[in-house]
């Protein structure tokens, strides 16, 4: 011990008499108002009827959790406690009113179109549309020619209409409720929607905040009040927030209240509030605990005043309130490319007719002049004009012009709409999948973003969290360290939290609701409280009890006597090793603004809070100083053990520091989670200088946050070791199963962790990520030289192994790495030599990373390769990597919600991966590709019928086919059947996906959607085309059937043909399907019928004329066989000569053949991905 810490141990005879002058000065109105801190004992008499508000942390604690945002005066807004005319006077501030509706009655309409059209497909159809209006490029009806884009827009404004209806009627429903507000020193009720910044808003138990509020009074003495912020943040454990004691009144209608307050202005950060309010002449500072969200719920208060800071869209709950994420799918920007083929076609196909029809013109100049379809010369009148016709020059650019309006449809716009509904009813199957139905939470499978489904069969690479994702994220206090003693090594423990001292008061009992594994050798030194060792448990135990910011409640049990205290808290650590204390006799009974009370083995003791700092991410400790009953004042830390060793005085008991340091190793090397606890006593002059310096920082406009971190690092110095403590936080139920999939699947499973090397390392083994015949390349440097030398000889080590193929797939590699020598690298010219390793090795562990390095991590594998990355998490620390990768899932865990709501789906474990990319992600994926590929088909065959008939009509643009079947056919022709199939058919069943996780490679190669298979499709449509052409053409050459009769036997046959080519594809038929595709062709026959027998239509009966010949079913005949053989000969040949994974699981699943279930022939998984 040096000299400064033995001076502060002599000068402790001092203490008693500063600790109640700093207090008195610290809070004078608390001592007028609630009779001081003198201790409140627990009323065993009210126990039955309400329960116990045992509190939280001290008031003054809050300056140490300052916003990520620095206030200066430019970005501060003044308010004006109790008088909301002066607040609005210079700032006219937002109402209280919301309004998260998008349109209104006359926006609607210009609004939603606007909308719409940034789609450049619908903006091709409009003008389309638009040229055939003119009269010189009328070839369909003029209403015909709108319908397809008048159905698209009007199915798509009606759904925005219903959804935009909701949130009027939930916003007037908002509005409307009612709060009380003090106007002229009284209370009266108000709608939300009329509260204005500035006036003093009154909330009872239970009842939801109607706008961002300062504190400034409760119900509880000490200005204590509890929230709940399930609506605000998804996390249900309730929160303290504190009022200043310069402005807690026990009767607000008597006493008024006035001020100003100086704070931030409206930001979307949930976490951070930073202000300042003058009261009677005196600055006090304003953190993120004075201040109660919109949206959160009161509770265990009976009510709580506070002023009116933000309102409507300007509070923190409005400005976060941004939806899921937009994302688009791979699949759907690959399909863009084809899109862009299909355009090219489509203007060659223009241009042919076109240059042909000029060529036309200028073989039979000299006979337009008679010719019934141009009259070229009016004979009518006396003079002889020109009529109807405009030059080659112009009739050849018409003629164009009429050909995009003919072939429009090549361009399929009815995909668009098919490909929303397909992934709903995809949605659908996925919610309602009982295989990810999480039992413990209650909780089904979600869906936030529809447009990214088919994604899921195409990962390459997950990067998972470990604490809460891999792990249940539910601490388990296993053992400590204390002393330099391991109480962990064979030592008898027993399972019973009840151990110890329960909390005895009148006729009830108290007791943990959490039971612990207590040793009993630590047990019995604990209560020696004469002996060094004993002080030493002592301190250690009261470190865990009081250095955190855990609620304790009670709730009943089913024996009237019994009580069981539930340690509510933001930190499962926190609430493990307050369990922990509790089991051992150290039972946190109460936490108040000023004190708190643990009852230490039956004796109830007393600990005056004089301040707390907080942990953060840059210092990764916390501590609190504590006023202690035998008039001592101790400063206790607790930290990750990177931290804390820095600040350990190792002059000190170094003995015990090797010790703890060993037994730390050994905690970490099997898995368990460990804090370093330290202490340090303070002497009154140290600390009435740590007091000082604390109200200067916490009172600073500017830079506050860095001047709050500055004194919590100068009093955090010279610490004594007390020792370490080990939590288990235990695998989730199926992780090493899931791993195991996952990886035979061929996905890459990267652990990006903020624990230590050695916990990453044992979670790793345990899921079976890490195995014994791995080699592990470990990089732990603390410079960019040393981490460039380790790369480049991992970098050699990997090219030797890799050599010999057999000896590289035999010595598989791991990659370990932690955040500070990704300092080094990330963003630097070593994150490529970083890639090109990590892309060879089997397994990554990042460990000690922070949020951004796991996002930097995703960002090195997306930006440097086409492979899909998928991220995984539960906490507000993975929501930057969530957001980075191409797909993101939440965990909804015991961290919070915001993973979730930063996600694109969300599930309850991490074990619910594998049916949602092996099962789900292949048929999303399969269905996907087929049904874009089948609709580039389904509408290419059409057009290219049309083009055929131009050729033998002097290429203008005559149409045998009717203008309602043109615009049908994408509709109620063919429209039904591909959505239907889309999706409900599987090319495999649930068994097989998970018996053979190497089918999922087929997305990963690209094997149902790629260049070759468009191109293969396009070939197949040309002739498809031409059989459906050519056979009823030459059939009736030279009878004296009309065109619309052909064009009516054209429709029904490829109608049949186009249903018949999906039919031979599907693997899955149910009667859903039968009814679809079956009545689609009776609805062709049924329409073409109906627009026949309408005489003001062209064709009149000639379906009826052309129909009752034999002839014409022949025909129909001849199409479909002529159409389809060839390509259902060469799928027989493919199948049976070169067949694929998928083809050879399906003929498994065909004919049971259980003998080849071994001899299943698989794709490497290792193997690059083919493009």
């Amino acid at each position: 011990m040096d000299s400064n810490s033995q001076n502060e141990i002599n000068e402790s005879s001092q203490v008693h008499d500063f600790v109640h002058k700093s207090l008195s000065n610290r809070s004078i109105s608390s001592s007028k108002n609630s009779g001081g801190h003198s201790l409140r004992e627990v009323n065993f008499a009210e126990l039955a009827s309400k329960p116990i508000r045992h509190g939280s942390r001290g008031a003054d604690s809050e300056g140490f959790s300052s916003s990520y945002k620095e206030m200066n005066d430019d970005d501060a807004r003044i308010i004006h406690i109790n008088d909301p005319v002066k607040s609005n006077e210079k700032f006219e501030f937002a109402g209280n009113s919301i309004r998260t509706g998008k349109y209104s009655i006359l926006t609607f309409l210009p609004r939603n179109l606007f909308e719409q059209f940034h789609r450049v497909a619908y903006v091709y159809f409009l003008v389309i549309a638009i040229l055939n209006q003119l009269p010189q490029l009328a070839v369909f009806g003029r209403g015909a020619s709108i319908m397809p884009l008048a159905f698209v827009l009007v199915i798509t404004a009606i759904k925005d209409l219903y959804e935009d209806y909701r949130r009027h009627r939930s916003d007037k429903i908002e509005n409307n409720r009612l709060a009380w507000v003090l106007i002229n020193d009284e209370f009266r009720q108000i709608r939300w929607k009329y509260i204005r910044v500035g006036e003093i808003v009154k909330v009872s138990a239970n009842e939801t905040l109607p706008c961002d509020m300062v504190l400034l009074s409760t119900s509880d003495s000490t200005g204590v009040a509890y929230v709940q912020t399930t609506n605000l943040d998804g996390e249900s454990n309730l929160k303290t927030r504190y009022a200043k004691q310069e402005t807690q009144v026990s009767h607000p209608e008597s006493k008024m209240i006035s001020g100003v307050i100086k704070c931030d202005k409206p930001n979307r950060n949930i976490y951070g509030f930073q202000a300042n309010m003058v009261v009677d002449g005196k600055r006090i500072s304003l953190g993120p605990s004075n201040i109660i969200l919109r949206g959160c719920e009161l509770k265990n208060t009976d009510w709580a005043l506070g002023v009116a800071v933000y309102a409507g869209r300007e509070t923190k709950a409005m400005l976060n309130n941004s939806g899921a994420p937009s994302k688009r799918s791979r699949l759907e920007t690959l399909m863009n490319r084809e899109i862009f083929f299909l355009s090219v076609f489509l203007v060659l196909l223009c241009v042919v007719v076109s240059v042909c029809h000029g060529l036309w013109l200028k073989r039979h100049k000299g006979d337009l002049d008679l010719m019934p379809f141009y009259r070229k010369s009016d004979y009518s009148g006396g003079k002889v004009e020109d009529y109807n016709y405009y030059g080659m020059g112009r009739e050849i650019l018409f003629v164009f012009l009429m050909s995009v309006i003919v072939f429009q449809i090549m361009i399929p716009i009815s995909l668009y709409i098919s490909m929303e509904l397909v992934r709903v009813g995809q949605a659908f199957f996925m919610i309602r999948d009982d295989q990810m139905y999480d039992e413990t939470t209650d909780s089904r499978f979600q869906c936030r973003a529809l447009n990214i489904n088919e994604d899921l069969g195409q990962i390459k690479y997950v990067f998972s969290d470990k604490t809460g994702t891999l792990t249940e994220n539910k601490m388990e206090f296993q053992c400590a360290s204390i002393g330099g003693i391991d109480y962990s090594n064979g030592k008898e423990s027993v399972e019973d939290g009840h151990i110890g001292y329960p909390v005895q008061g009148g006729e009830q009992v108290l007791r943990p609701k959490m039971k612990v594994k207590v040793d009993q050798e630590l047990l019995d030194l604990s209560r020696r409280k004469n002996l060094e060792e004993g002080r030493n448990v002592r301190d250690f135990f009261i470190a865990l009890a009081a250095c955190n910011t855990i609620v304790p409640l009670t709730v009943e049990t089913q024996d009237p006597a019994v009580r069981l205290i539930d340690y509510q808290g933001e930190s499962p650590d926190e609430q493990a090793l307050v369990y922990a204390a509790a089991a051992y006799g150290f039972t946190l009974i109460e936490r108040t603004s000023g004190h708190i009370v643990i009852d230490i083995q039956g004796e109830r003791q007393r600990f005056d809070v004089l301040g707390l700092h907080e942990f953060d991410s840059d210092r990764k400790r916390m501590s609190v100083i504590l006023g202690c009953p035998d008039k001592t004042i101790k400063l206790f830390v607790k930290g990750a053990d990177t931290s804390m060793f820095h600040v350990i005085d190792k002059s000190i008991n170094s003995n015990t520091i090797k010790a703890t340091e060993s037994h730390l190793q050994s905690y970490s090397s099997i898995g368990l989670r460990t804090l370093v606890v330290a202490s340090k006593d303070l002497s009154p002059i140290l600390f009435e200088q740590w007091q000082s310096s604390y109200e200067s920082a916490s009172t600073a406009l500017m830079g506050r946050a860095a001047l709050l971190r500055k004194v919590a690092t100068n009093i955090e110095r010279h610490l004594s070791i007390l020792g370490a403590s080990a939590i288990e936080d235990k695998l989730q139920q199926g992780v090493p199963q899931a791993v195991k999939s996952l990886r035979k699947a061929g996905i890459k499973v990267w652990v990006l962790t903020g624990d230590k090397q050695e916990t990453a390392i044992s979670i790793g083994y345990s899921s079976k990520l890490l195995t014994s015949k791995m080699t592990q390349i470990v990089i732990n440097n603390n410079s960019k030289e040393s981490c460039r030398k380790s790369l480049q000889d991992a970098l050699l080590m990997c090219n030797k192994l890799g050599t010999d193929s057999l000896a590289a797939e035999i010595n598989q590699l791991a990659l370990i790495i932690d955040g500070t020598s990704l300092v080094y690298i990330l963003d630097t010219d070593l994150e490529e030599q970083l890639f090109e390793f990590a892309s060879r090795c089997n397994v990554v562990l990042c460990c000690r990373v922070a949020p951004l390095q796991k996002a930097g991590i995703v960002a090195l594998i997306k930006n440097r390769t086409d492979d899909m990355t998928l991220a995984i998490g539960d906490g507000a620390n993975d929501v930057s990597m969530i957001q980075m990768a191409d797909v993101g899932i939440g965990i909804s865990g015991q961290e919070g919600r915001q993973a979730v709501m930063a996600s694109d789906f969300a599930m309850g474990q991490f074990r619910f991966l594998v049916p949602l990319l092996l099962v789900h992600g292949h048929w999303n994926y399969q269905r996907m590709s087929y049904m874009i590929l089948y609709n580039f088909y389904r509408n290419a065959v059409f057009v290219l019928v049309l083009f055929w008939y131009v050729l033998f009509t002097s290429f203008t643009l005559t149409t045998a086919i009717t203008d309602w079947s043109s615009v049908l056919y994408s509709i109620v022709y063919t429209g039904f059947p591909t959505v239907i199939v889309g999706i409900l058919d599987k090319n495999l069943s649930r068994d097989s996906l998970l018996k053979y996780p190497q089918l999922y490679g087929a997305g990963q190669r690209q094997e149902n959607y790629n260049k070759r298979l468009f191109w293969l499709t396009m070939l197949d449509t040309i002739w498809q085309s031409v059989a459906a052409f050519f056979v009823p053409l030459l059939s009736y050459w030279g009878s004296g059937v009309d065109g619309s009769s052909l064009g009516d036997l054209w429709t029904i046959a490829v109608v049949i043909m186009v249903n018949m080519h999906l039919a031979m594809d599907i693997v899955r038929w149910s009667w859903i399907t039968h009814a679809v595709i079956w009545g689609s062709v009776i609805s062709t026959f049924v329409s073409v019928m109906i627009i026949d027998l309408l005489p003001w239509l062209p064709g009149y009966w000639s379906f009826f004329n052309i129909a009752k010949t034999e002839l014409f079913w022949m025909c129909v005949l001849g199409v479909v066989i002529g159409a389809l053989l060839p390509r259902f000969a060469i799928k027989v040949v493919v199948q049976y000569c070169r067949p694929n994974d998928i083809q050879i699981a399906r003929e498994m699943e065909k004919y049971g053949n259980s003998r080849r279930d071994s001899q299943l022939e698989m794709n490497q998984i290792f193997a690059p991905p083919s493009r």
